[in-house]
This record gives structure tokens, sequence and C-alpha cells, in this order.
């Protein structure tokens, strides 16, 4: 949360899902503080109240889907033993991408008090892809345990796999171009699982 903390959390999400809809529609550039609060319906000035400027509010919006991600594949857990393995994976994998547009990401990566911002919120244990990764090798180690994955299985190696595709995929798929990141999450799925 930013030092000056947002005293309403969905003024919060208001604004963050409203960014996400400008950079989608608009591209990157036409973010501004301005076309925030406009696409939001809130004061042109709410987004300075709570946060320092647009590079803390970018920063923090890259946060708070990593930590919406990685609640996400936690959530792994209570599904040992249920559906099929693939198909958990999937469903995290790809509900990781959905919350983390590449033109959000690339974003903060573009802006360097951005992305000096969101990486010193890692560095101080906001989640990140350390802990999605930790997430689906406990998953995965429980279903290994469970008999649903092979005994020879690696789970580390398994989600280490998982991880690096899908940054990968954040960071390159280009929306209409190529195969779809389903299409890709299952063939390796596939591989990696042997089914």
């Amino acid at each position: 949360m930013s030092p000056r903390g947002v005293a309403i959390p969905d003024l919060r999400e208001r604004l963050f899902a409203a960014a996400e809809r400008v950079v989608a529609r608009d591209g990157a550039a036409a973010l501004t503080s301005r076309a925030i609060t406009a696409e939001a319906d809130c004061a042109k000035g709410v987004l300075h109240t709570h946060f320092a400027g647009l590079d803390e509010f970018v920063a923090e919006l890259v946060l708070d889907r990593f930590a919406r991600s990685a609640r996400q594949a936690e959530a792994l857990e209570a599904k040992v033993g249920q559906a099929a393995v693939a198909d958990n994976l999937r469903d995290v994998v790809l509900a990781l991408i959905d919350a983390l547009p590449p033109a959000v990401v690339g974003l903060a990566m573009t802006r360097p008090a951005a992305a000096l911002r969101t990486r010193e919120g890692f560095q101080s244990g906001a989640p990140a892809f350390d802990a999605i990764q930790q997430a689906f090798t406990a998953y995965l180690e429980a279903e290994r345990r469970g008999g649903r994955l092979p005994a020879d299985a690696d789970p580390a190696t398994l989600a280490l796999a998982l991880v690096g595709t899908t940054h990968h995929l954040l960071m390159t798929r280009v929306p209409g171009r190529g195969d779809g990141a389903e299409a890709i999450v299952g063939r390796l799925l596939a591989v990696l699982l042997r089914s």
C-alpha cells in the first residue's frame, strides 16, 4: 500500500480497473491521472490525494495484481485431489495472465520511477513470481503425494517451468497474434505432466 494509503479499498480498485481499461483501449501513452479519474468517474485530483503521483500509482497497481495472482495460486491448495491437475494449473496460469495485462506490466517497466517502486515493493516482501512458484510447487508436491503425479515428478522444476512460461507470455504476447495463451499453456502442461 502507498505511504499515504487509500482510505476506501473500493476506490483503489476502481482506479486500478479504470487504468487497465485506459491502457487496453488507448495504449500506455494515454495513461494520465486525468484519463484514469475520468474513466473511473472520479474527481480529477482524487488519484493525487491517495498516491504520491502516477508512478506510485502504476507501481501499486502492478504490486496489487501480483498479490491477487499469488492468492489465486495459493488457492490451489484447496484443489488437491479435485479435477484434473492440468486443469487446476491452467486455470491459475490463465488467471495470472489476465490479471497482469502486458501493457500495464510494460508501463511499469518503462517508467523508471514506477519500476523502482515496484522493485522496492518486491524487495520488501510483496508477492511476486517467487510466491506463485512456491504455491505451484506446494500444490504439485501434494498431488504427487496423493498419487496424481508420477513418483519421479519434480514439483519444483515443473513449477519453475510454469512460472517461466507465464512470465514469457506476459512480456511477449500480443493479443490477437500467434497462438493464444490458453493453447500454449495447454501444450506446456501436456508435456510437463506427461498427459
